[in-house]
């Protein structure tokens, strides 16, 4: 009877781990995706909470508050980074010749 049990134990282990993870709150997850992708050098990304059935364009990368809903990655663009873009002259700034 102690094998079945032993054998129960570790077999059910890690469905435990897992619904501890899709119970987690989902701030709480956010932040910690976070955390991972700025160690790994990700810029420009945009993580957003959004319910489990709702579509949301990007990648989902985690689930959260018991599985009801989803965190979705999108990347982004830095426009602070790239330089603006020349200002068009209008047709009373054109140079004279």
């Amino acid at each position: 009877m102690k094998r079945y049990l032993i054998l129960a134990a570790v077999v059910l282990a890690p469905f435990a781990a897992y619904a501890q993870t899709a119970a987690k709150p989902c701030e709480e997850l956010k932040s910690e995706i976070a955390k991972k992708m700025d160690a790994n050098g990700v810029k420009s990304y945009s993580l957003d909470i959004v319910e489990k059935d709702k579509d949301a364009p990007g990648k989902v990368v985690g689930t959260c508050d018991g599985n009801t809903k989803k965190i979705v990655y999108t990347r982004t663009t830095d426009n602070a980074s790239n330089s603006p873009a020349p200002a068009e002259k209008s047709s009373g700034e054109a140079s004279k010749h």
